[in-house]
């Protein structure tokens, strides 16, 4: 496997993250691709430029590849109409190399469960995306059972880290938190919520990767331990060494503003995952492939709090 190529297709946050993870453990041959044929930031790897929606593209993009990890989506106000064009897409192009799949996926389409999430919950999503994440994870567990392509789909909760920007502990929360702007978040902050560092998640799909035993199936990548939202929102101010200013958004609240504001309106379908305990269980992960490091939450806020300021600092001398 050492001497082929893996792909990730995608170089969002998770995408380079799996990057990060791949070079961790020696691999030599990455194969990014994007439509744009560059990266944000530096690094030793090939960058391909294609639309993995496109057959042709695929087939081209994934030539070779021994793994290709599936980190791309579209913007998430178009998932119901490109997300599942883009994943069939990405499927055929690992078919054809004869590669495995690796999919990074969340947890939408599980629905309101009022219970910790496990594998093997029944799909009962009511919104659109939720019943697009359920619809692309259904086919590609058909296409492995079919023989077309050897699939693996990974599941982590709502991320945070290095790059990530679009999440609801983004830049809404860190960077926020760092000009000395209040803090807005949705729903309860005093219910358990399960948050996924992205490092920890793109180990997560590495593992996948490596191991044949991980084929065919849904997998909870295993997180931190679990707080409350404000839980976490403490750990920031406190790396910070600065006052908390934090207020919740109420789902009245949460519907005016949408009236204005797409992506808080989009927001409105998984709410109820901030109003009601979010657990992950990733115990059938650590059954199969031992117990997992991860990192702690005070470790990867540190991380994510020493990007943001990078950012900002180059953001000022630009």
């Amino acid at each position: 496997m050492s001497n082929q190529v893996h792909v990730i297709v995608g170089t969002g946050p998770l995408g380079m993250a799996v990057m990060r993870e791949l070079k961790r453990r020696g691999v030599e041959r990455i194969r990014m691709v994007n439509r744009s044929g560059r990266l944000s930031e530096t690094a030793a790897v090939e960058v391909a430029k294609g639309d993995a929606s496109q057959l042709a593209d695929a087939v081209a993009l994934c030539k070779d590849a021994a793994v290709v990890y599936h980190c791309a989506h579209p913007g998430y106000t178009n998932w119901p109409t490109q997300f599942p064009g883009l994943t069939r897409g990405i499927m055929a192009g690992a078919a054809a190399a004869g590669a495995k799949l690796i999919y990074g996926d969340n947890l939408y389409m599980y629905g309101q469960a009022n219970q910790p999430l496990t594998e093997n919950l029944p799909h009962l999503a009511t919104g659109k995306k939720g019943q697009t994440r359920a619809q692309m994870a259904e086919e590609l567990l058909l296409a492995h059972q079919s023989g077309k392509v050897r699939v693996a789909i990974g599941r982590a909760s709502d991320f945070y880290g290095p790059g990530v920007k679009q999440s609801s502990l983004g830049e809404r929360v860190f960077g926020f938190a760092l000009s000395g702007k209040p803090v807005g978040l949705l729903g309860n902050l005093d219910v358990p919520h399960t948050y996924t560092y992205i490092d920890d998640f793109a180990r997560g799909l590495v593992t996948l990767g490596h191991e044949e035993r991980a084929l065919g199936e849904v997998w909870h990548l295993p997180s931190a331990k679990t707080h409350t939202t404000r839980q976490m929102l403490e750990l920031i101010f406190d790396e910070l060494g600065t006052a908390s200013k934090i207020s919740a958004l109420s789902r009245g609240m949460v519907t005016m503003i949408g009236l204005f504001h797409p992506m808080l309106r989009e927001l409105k379908e998984v709410l109820y995952e901030f109003e009601h305990p979010f657990i992950v269980d990733h115990s059938k992960f650590e059954a199969v492939f031992g117990p997992q490091t991860t990192t702690p939450h005070e470790e990867a806020i540190r991380h994510t709090v020493r990007w943001y300021k990078d950012r900002m600092q180059e953001e000022r001398v630009g």
